[in-house]
């Protein structure tokens, strides 16, 4: 079953191996063999995703957790294992959607 979390946790974010294992602070030996009953993180992420998931969308959290926004990007927060400014992120996605602003805007 965690092995099965973690590949869902890292198709639905677009993660590569390495990244997973950085958030999950495991090694890919541990990954594949399923060993991760001891890394709480992994229930946790998956459930705040799972609501994520249900209000934007798969493709929008792949893009999203790499675009950068007001506290930075949600990627970088999960790398470095900073959880609660991850959840954060997933409180702002919620309440104002996702935006992906441009660089300056001229109108012509």
């Amino acid at each position: 079953m965690t092995a099965e979390a973690a590949h869902r946790l890292m198709a639905l974010l677009g993660l590569t191996e390495d990244e997973l294992c950085r958030v999950l602070d495991a090694d890919p030996l541990t990954l594949l063999s399923g060993q991760l009953d001891h890394q709480p993180e992994l229930p946790i992420l998956s459930e705040l995703l799972a609501e994520a998931e249900e209000r934007a969308g798969a493709s929008v959290l792949r893009r999203w957790v790499r675009a950068t926004g007001r506290t930075g990007r949600p990627i970088d927060h999960l790398l470095g294992r900073d959880f609660a400014a991850f959840e954060d992120d997933l409180a702002r996605l919620a309440d104002e959607g996702f935006v992906l602003r441009s660089g300056r805007r001229t109108d012509d």
